[in-house]
């Protein structure tokens, strides 16, 4: 064709080009718009770097691969000075052969600037412990309105009264907690709902420095497993409503079964009685699932309750352990987290007092089986309306590729998007930096430290740096949050529970001290509603029996909830 009659078809040509163009947009704008949802709805946690967190846990650096060093040590997010930001505290180890005095390491309390900072105020707190320390947990023990921390040790327990000025103050021998076993996770609960947080503690072993032995697996040496010391028995204390604790570990019924290497514990009312039942993760030995009788009486219910054993009837190295509701049916259910070659365990709440393993049908068991775990959690964190799980993973052998080369030291921390549908997908490699990082992670706690509307994770790391997992992206889908505050219930509302409720669709949480391992969580109940534009009603259920009821409320909101006082908007 020549040039003239090129031009000639110029307006057909032209034409054609727009047809070509119309044809691609009618076909490919759908598929953008999704890519651009998927983009959109894809969460990162982004670890971060320059906050003025720069804790850096030590085992004490023995040299001698001494038996308490391996089970790193916990922290957790709270508010203590009640400016409505979320404030971190940190558990260190000690040296155990040496003294280092001013130099030696300490436990840290960050306080939140409210704007993306923090500031090292354990000095000025006076919560710098410097004992070996493990676990710890919040409460407000003595109802005045402000969180009291408790701290679990290699030796004598710590309780941090609040005294609401910015300052803490040890009372730990006045009030009767110095726990002198070797306690490791614990939580406040008000057991016989009297108004007043009592406190367990589980306790691992019975085990002293100078009876360390050294022990070997095919002639290396290495860290020696848990039988090689006895179990201890764990520790309860009733809150007498004064100021002091009374030891009723063996009147409440906690004694009524061997003595276990105990790591994790969660408090929740699994039967939805009214009152709060305690499952326990031990290490090597049977899990135990305490119900809650009533009066502060418990009975021991795991194996009859499919929550002792693994589902091949084993005892499992249990670590970290949480109840939550994942699948929105108003019954709790169990997670814990396990040894190498075990997987993590899901335990589904058949509502008639029985637990169902659904590990492998939700798509737990292969993922999990090749790591080991401790820290875990249900949250929610794409604020879909669903339960998430996160699990933080380690080895405890700091030589384990000389024995076993299919494994590592360091691991990286796995996350489980709930489907909605009683599965889980692996969403580890989607979900930004801060899940490929390769630690020895031990605790995780979770809470919104930035006041944006979705969780975001702390977790502690063996002879490392700790990592502040910042949520990006997670307040894409709409949310809410209760804080709450009882009355004639414990202050603290530990043990409230609250069903929400939007359209056809129901939500249930219940107010935790504890969970995880070695930590504790965010008190505020955190709730994602995907796309939804309000809330049609939030009942809320106290330990005292109360029941308040709200509605039509705001999305993307805080409230505080006060007990059979309303319900008020907390403006930032």
């Amino acid at each position: 064709m020549t040039i003239k009659g090129l031009i000639a078809q110029q307006p057909i040509i032209i034409l054609y080009v727009l047809r070509f163009f119309l044809s691609c947009f009618i076909f490919y704008f759908p598929l953008f718009n999704i890519l651009v949802t998927v983009s959109q709805s894809k969460v990162s946690f982004i670890p971060v770097t320059k906050s003025g967190v720069d804790f850096e846990h030590t085992d004490g650096k023995s040299g001698k691969r001494l038996f308490n060093e391996f089970l790193g040590s916990g922290g957790g997010f709270f508010d203590y000075d009640n400016d409505g930001d979320l404030d971190i505290y940190l558990v260190n180890g000690a040296s155990q052969i040496a003294s280092l005095g001013k130099n030696a390491p300490t436990n840290v309390l960050y306080r939140n600037n409210g704007d993306g900072y923090f500031s090292d105020v354990t000095e000025l707190t006076g919560t710098g412990s410097t004992s070996y320390g493990t676990g710890c947990t919040v409460g407000d023990y003595d109802n005045d309105g402000d969180l009291d921390l408790y701290v679990a040790n290699f030796g004598l327990g710590v309780l941090y009264q609040n005294s609401g000025d910015g300052t803490f103050i040890d009372v730990s021998m006045n009030s009767g907690v110095a726990n002198s076993r070797w306690g490791t996770s614990c939580a406040f609960a008000d057991v016989d709902n009297d108004g007043y947080l009592d406190l367990y503690i589980t306790n691992y072993a019975d085990y002293a420095v100078e009876n360390d032995k050294k022990c070997y697996v095919r002639g290396i040496w290495q860290y020696c497993g848990p039988r090689a010391y006895p179990p201890d028995t764990d520790t309860f204390y009733h809150n007498n409503g004064d100021g002091t604790f009374t030891d009723l570990t063996e009147e409440s019924g906690f004694l009524n079964v061997p003595a276990c290497h105990g790591l994790g514990v969660s408090f929740g009312d699994y039967d939805n009685d009214g009152d709060q039942d305690l499952y326990i993760a031990n290490d090597q030995d049977p899990n135990f699932l305490f119900q809650n009788q009533g009066g502060g009486k418990f009975e021991e219910t795991a194996l009859l309750s499919g929550v002792s054993y693994s589902d091949m009837g084993k005892e499992e190295a249990g670590m970290g352990t949480i109840f939550g509701d994942y699948d929105n049916d108003g019954f709790l259910d169990l997670t814990v987290s396990n040894f190498q070659r075990e997987t993590n365990t899901l335990y589904h709440n058949e509502g008639s007092g029985f637990f169902a393993d659904v590990t492998t049908l939700a798509g737990i068991g292969e993922v999990t089986y090749s790591y080991l775990g401790w820290g875990i959690a249900f949250f929610d964190y794409d604020n879909d309306g669903y339960k998430d799980i996160f699990v933080a993973n380690g080895h405890v052998l700091d030589n384990i590729t000389e024995v076993d080369r299919s494994t590592t030291y360091p691991q990286r921390n796995l996350l489980f998007r709930n489907l909605g549908d009683g599965t889980f997908e692996d969403v580890s490699n989607q979900s930004g930096i801060g899940l490929s990082l390769q630690k020895v992670s031990r605790a995780a706690a979770f809470g919104d430290y930035d006041n944006d509307g979705d969780l975001d994770i702390l977790v502690t790391n063996w002879n490392q740096t700790a990592d502040l997992l910042r949520n990006e992206y997670g307040n894409l889908n709409n949310w809410i949050q209760i804080d709450v505050v009882g009355t004639k219930s414990n202050k603290s509302g530990i043990g409230t529970r609250i069903k929400l409720i939007i359209g056809d669709s129901k939500q249930y949480q219940e107010v935790q001290s504890g969970g995880s391992y070695l930590s504790f969580n965010d008190l505020r109940a955190h709730f994602g509603v995907g796309d939804a534009k309000k809330i049609d009603l939030i009942e809320i259920h106290w330990p005292s029996g109360y029941v308040d009821q709200y509605e039509n409320l705001a999305v993307n909101y805080r409230f505080v909830a006060t007990e059979n006082a309303g319900l008020t908007r907390r403006e930032e």
